[in-house]
């Protein structure tokens, strides 16, 4: 419906679909900025400010999809990249988007820490709100985060989230630019991170309805974290769906798509152990070697630009952690 058709039912359209600010107020995620998104189309999510304007919590029709570790959201005062030997991300690792680089990614390797330095930097926050007079109308933010040090890297992330009003529906329009002084790496990966029970025991993994993992157990005792990336294809925008069965109807279908010629790859990652319970989809700018390191990635010369489109929908049926557990016979704990 229109504008013009549900103003007149309502007192105020945030009502129906809105934007906000909130803080976070305790433990580790104590002054943590966020925008809560929720479309009234079955999607209500955090964009974390604080974070890279990533996404930390994300739930469809009430359910939460999004996996989370016990460290929280964490503020970013606490996050140290270089400690643990260069694995000082794993402390702050969770939510449903972490975006890596901007000029490296994956494991540490000359100086450089787990998957770089953006993840987890605080935003500027340019731009917010509803935007009703489209003719799609959609909920939006703006931001910037900059990565940067004198005589090394200059880089800035310009991001734009939309999320069409009455859809379960995301898209994230990226552009990276380098605003120093010399022509430096670029390197790009989007770990988009799912728990149960969005992946329950039958989920699986198609790329472009090739099926690429799956269908997966959880929990598995006997499982191992593991990792490897596949080529996008040569379509113009690739697409990968996770399909998890449902207890009452359709398959819930969480389907990602991604632009191929900055994300000409896709890597899947996964820990489906015992209190664990996640699987990882990451569209990336290169492919993995088998020791987990990064090829060298295309430079970005001074003032030049690079664009980075993704979008994912939700469909289907997803029953609850509680309701899926009482169907499959377990207790909850």
């Amino acid at each position: 419906m229109s504008q013009s058709d549900l103003r007149p039912l309502v007192g105020s359209l945030r009502q129906l679909a809105s934007v906000r600010r909130i803080v976070l107020d305790d433990g580790p995620e104590t002054g943590v900025r966020a925008l809560a998104f929720s479309t009234g189309g079955g999607f209500d999510l955090w964009v974390m400010a604080d974070r890279s304007l990533d996404i930390g919590a994300i739930w469809y029709r009430g359910v939460p999809i999004a996996w989370q570790s016990p460290v929280g959201f964490r503020s970013p005062t606490l996050h140290r990249a270089e400690e643990d030997g260069g694995r000082g991300f794993n402390r702050s690792f969770t939510g449903f988007l972490v975006t890596c680089g901007l000029d490296h990614i994956r494991q540490p390797v000359g100086g450089q820490p787990l998957h770089g330095r953006v993840p987890f930097t605080p935003a500027r926050v340019l731009a917010y709100g509803e935007d009703w007079e489209r003719p799609e109308p959609v909920l939006y933010c703006e931001g910037e985060v900059v990565q940067a040090r004198y005589g090394g890297e200059a880089l800035r992330l310009r991001r734009r989230i939309e999320a069409p009003i009455g859809r379960s529906e995301v898209r994230i329009e990226d552009t990276v630019e380098n605003i120093g002084a010399e022509p430096t790496a670029q390197a790009m990966l989007y770990h988009f991170n799912l728990g149960y029970p969005a992946v329950s025991s039958g989920s699986e993994v198609f790329l472009d309805d090739r099926l690429i993992f799956g269908p997966v157990h959880v929990p598995d005792p006997h499982d191992a974290p593991a990792s490897i990336s596949h080529p996008a294809g040569d379509r113009a925008r690739a697409t990968c769906r996770l399909s998890t069965p449902s207890i009452s109807g359709a398959n819930f279908d969480l389907t990602l798509t991604f632009a191929t010629d900055t994300l000409p790859h896709l890597q899947l990652w996964r820990d489906l152990r015992p209190n664990v319970g996640v699987l990882a989809l990451e569209p990336c700018t290169s492919e993995r070697p088998p020791d987990g390191t990064s090829v060298s990635e295309s430079p970005l010369v001074p003032s030049d630009r690079r664009r980075y489109s993704l979008s994912l929908a939700c469909a289907g049926l997803l029953a609850s952690a509680t309701d899926r557990i009482r169907h499959e016979g377990r207790q909850p704990d």
